[in-house]
């Protein structure tokens, strides 16, 4: 298995005496979701958003599991001479760094984990990769004219505001005058649902550093069932309520979420 040069931003200047911290977006997400938060952590630290492999502007590949994901930032840690890092993810990220922290503890010195656990969820995300796949690209004329067909099949205008930033127009494509591309690997991500929705065998792992689970109150992602799991893995975690807050939690509740995660990299 060989990892993928990941695309990142970086923010803020390297402290010798603070770790980095590492962000990493959900899934149908990119480094661009991190933008706002990347910039309060950066007045302590270096901050590094990368995207994802199949995501933003970071190679396409056939594999996606989380496996491969966290060699990926594994390998971007090795490029920048980074021996350590906080890891931050959200979601799909929150796994990816997750399965980092268990197969390769040494480069962790430690984990907040946004609205996520280390258990198999239902499916909730075929229905919107085949709704973006049957969006037929050579017939849209506006961003609008796309949000206007995924309004019959996607409700949420907030879901498809999300999905939408991954809708690219390519000025360079002449021989259409621009034409619309997504900068997401649909079709490995349609392959690849399972594992991304399970969380890889992990018999023998465990994370001896500290680690933070924030998770929003009005979402249902980190539930009791979770916990179990994320205590016999994570032993030293700590779990922490945001009140108002979904999913996206660091989006619906920033400055909580920023406080967060300042108070825990200071204990």
């Amino acid at each position: 298995m060989a990892a993928v040069i990941l695309h990142h931003r970086h923010y803020g200047e390297r402290a010798a005496q603070a770790l980095p911290v590492l962000l990493c977006h959900g899934l149908f997400g990119s480094a661009a979701n991190w933008h706002g938060i990347a910039k309060r952590l950066a007045d302590e630290r270096l901050v590094l958003v990368p995207d994802l492999r199949n995501h933003g502007a970071s190679p396409w590949d056939p594999r996606m599991d989380y496996p491969a994901m966290a060699l990926d930032l594994a390998a971007l840690l090795d490029r920048l001479g980074i021996a350590r890092a906080h890891l931050v993810g959200h979601s799909m990220g929150g796994k990816a760094a997750m399965w980092l922290a268990l197969s390769a503890p040494e480069r962790v010195g430690s984990l907040v984990v946004a609205d996520i656990a280390p258990v198999t969820y239902p499916s909730r995300h075929g229905a919107l990769v085949s709704a973006l796949a049957a969006l037929p690209l050579g017939e849209i004329a506006h961003r609008r004219d796309a949000d206007a067909r995924l309004a019959q099949t996607i409700h949420s205008a907030a879901v498809r505001g999300y999905l939408l930033q991954n809708l690219i127009h390519d000025r360079a494509d002449k021989d259409r005058a621009g034409a619309w591309r997504w900068r997401i690997n649909l079709d490995a991500l349609a392959r690849s649902l399972k594992p991304l929705l399970s969380f890889p065998a992990a018999e023998g792992h465990s994370f001896p550093g500290p680690a933070l689970f924030v998770y929003g109150s009005r979402s249902d992602y980190v539930t009791k069932h979770g916990l179990p799991r994320i205590r016999a893995l994570f032993p030293l975690a700590r779990l922490r309520t945001i009140a108002n807050a979904g999913h996206w939690v660091y989006a619906d509740q920033p400055d909580a979420f920023v406080a967060a995660v300042r108070g825990f990299l200071k204990v």
